[in-house]
């Protein structure tokens, strides 16, 4: 039986049949168009006793129990009427219940290749299906700190209808992909789109098989990001940990669905609206639309967020931008009075998500999926900022122009500002205000004489970087930046969150000198408080925020000059 079957009466849809108990916050089950609410027992007959039979209705079948339904009470609430049926509030005070308890399970929106949205609760626990990625997530449902989710859209042709859109026996591609940064406060998010068609390095990735045994996949150099996904047996933990070699970033947690998510969750949130600047008519993604505002949902919904044609330079990153738009859009549509007002939206809603969801186990269940999406539906929709990995052209291609590359300067500043938990949006000017003063603080330490490149003694260890990080980092410095009394100290004693140099007191010119050399910020100074004995070095702790010796470590003050930003409460129209 269907999710549109089950538990329907009389043809009463059954989404209307699922009732907010605002005294606990619960939704019940009403199976009784006449209101009556579901019972642990057999159903009442008119006469209050119990009865196999429906009345006016002979030899009708006795109706089935609802499974997980709570029992009772004996009697009745003073909320309810003689005839058990509850007494309705006021409007106003019903509205002010469902608010309060749509405000704590209420997460973000997905777009995948198309997109979605979800609200969790317990009765959809089932729908859910998770992918066991080893240590490549997190374990905690909300790490603390700044945490990262990686939102995937497969292109796999799952779901009724979707065969036709071709390559029907594929495993699927990582087709488009959302790191969704929320910041440590809880304040606000950025949300980087990665373009698929960008060529990098996959790495070795330990794969959980169905026997439960693990195999682990060869790595791969120079091919495109969407195939860190479905091919060669890669699982959605293979996309993450690409993510984290490419970007520096520990991604905790993944969401993923495919075509189906789009066309039923935009039709479960009664549409969302997209704006265009002209009017479209594309027959290969069959999308037809007239210039301004439409609302789109199902197929045509679809059709919008993968048409390739009908946009800008008809690029997968000009596509992005759409996907970007329509995410937005459905962000203000979930938070607007109109959704979280309606029970049926919601149910649908929460339906339809569950089912389109696969999740890493580290999020495998409502109560899990709720803590996280108390977090992010707490965060203001003018704090969420879309942006894209800044790229240039595949070099290697000449004048082909298809696939492209992580631009060396703009991407870099890009993961440096997420990995220091710089937000792109305007946050509460008293935090940004605060913020500034310490950072002025921490730039003190950069004041003051520098010490000669010869006359720096610092050993080298490897924190949480990539594997022979700290010799590469050596290296760099004897033979190109004279910095000769710097050694090899292998790996740390733990892990480091970010890269931190270690001084002492009389060392301070040293220190401040290889700031300048490896591009360090303030904040990665850590001044002792004794002096240095004799030869005794610096330590240089290289954490994951390092990519490569001579490229800054630092997050720079302000995003680089034109990275795409879109901000999630402004609606932008199509070009």
């Amino acid at each position: 039986m269907d999710a549109q079957s089950r538990g329907r009466a009389d043809d009463v849809d059954p989404a209307d049949q699922w009732v907010l108990n605002p005294d606990t916050g619960t939704y019940e089950l009403r199976l009784d168009p006449s209101g009556a609410q579901s019972h642990s027992g057999p159903p009442r007959s008119s006469s209050g006793t119990a009865s196999g039979k429906e009345p006016g209705r002979s030899g009708s079948p006795k109706r089935r129990e609802v499974p997980g339904q709570r029992d009772r009470r004996a009697n009745r609430s003073p909320d309810e009427s003689p005839d058990g049926r509850r007494k309705r509030k006021p409007r106003a005070a019903r509205k002010k219940k469902v608010l309060l308890w749509t405000g704590g399970v209420m997460g973000f929106v997905l777009v995948v290749g198309a997109g979605g949205a979800y609200w969790l609760y317990q009765h959809f626990n089932g729908n859910l299906n998770t992918v066991d990625v080893g240590d490549a997530g997190s374990k905690s449902s909300v790490p603390d700190g700044a945490f990262n989710v990686l939102v995937i859209g497969t292109d796999k042709r799952t779901g009724k209808g979707n065969e036709g859109y071709g390559d029907a026996g594929s495993e699927g591609h990582a087709d488009t992909n959302i790191l969704f940064h929320v910041s440590a406060d809880r304040t606000n998010a950025t949300a980087m789109s990665i373009p698929r068609d960008m060529v990098i390095d996959i790495p070795a990735c330990p794969t959980k098989q169905k026997d439960g045994s693990t195999k682990t996949i060869r790595g791969e150099k120079k091919v495109r990001f969407n195939t860190s996904l479905g091919q060669e047996g890669r699982d959605p933990g293979c996309t993450m940990r690409t993510v984290k070699q490419l970007t520096g970033l520990n991604v905790d947690h993944f969401m993923m669905a495919d075509f189906n998510a789009v066309k039923e969750l935009s039709t479960a949130v009664g549409g969302v609206k997209v704006c265009l600047a002209k009017p479209v008519n594309d027959p290969k993604s069959h999308l037809k639309l007239p210039a301004g505002e439409s609302v789109v949902k199902g197929e045509q919904a679809l059709a919008f967020v993968r048409t390739r044609h009908s946009f800008g330079d008809e690029s997968d990153l000009s596509r992005i931008k759409q996907q970007q738009q329509f995410l937005s859009s459905m962000i203000r549509q979930m938070k607007s009075d109109d959704t979280l007002g309606s029970p049926t939206k919601m149910y649908g809603l929460a339906d339809a998500a569950t089912k389109a969801l696969t999740v890493d186990s580290g999020i495998g269940s409502i109560k899990k999926l709720t803590d996280l999406a108390q977090v992010i539906g707490k965060i203001d929709a003018k704090n969420i900022t879309f942006t894209t990995l800044p790229v240039i052209d595949n070099p290697a291609e000449g004048k082909k122009h298809i696939t492209v590359v992580p631009d060396p300067t703009k991407a870099d500043a890009l993961f440096a500002m997420m990995r220091a938990d710089t937000s792109l949006t305007e946050v509460k000017k008293k935090e940004a205000d605060a913020k500034n003063a310490a950072a002025a603080e921490e730039a003190a330490r950069l004041n003051g004489p520098r010490a000669q490149a010869s006359d720096v003694r610092v050993t080298v260890l490897n924190g949480g970087a990539a594997a022979g990080s700290a010799g590469d980092v050596v290296t760099w410095m004897q033979n190109q930046q004279g910095v000769l009394k710097s050694s090899n100290g292998s790996n740390a004693p733990a892990k480091v969150p970010a890269t931190v140099l270690a001084y002492a007191p009389n060392q301070a010119d040293q220190a401040r000198k290889l700031a300048d050399l490896l591009g360090l910020g303030a904040s990665a100074l850590k001044p002792g408080t004794k002096d240095a004995v004799g030869k005794e070095p610096m330590v240089l702790t290289l954490g994951p925020d390092f990519k490569q010796a001579g490229t800054p470590i630092a997050a720079p003050a302000k995003a680089p000059e034109g990275i795409q930003k879109v901000e999630a409460d402004k609606s932008v129209c199509a070009k």
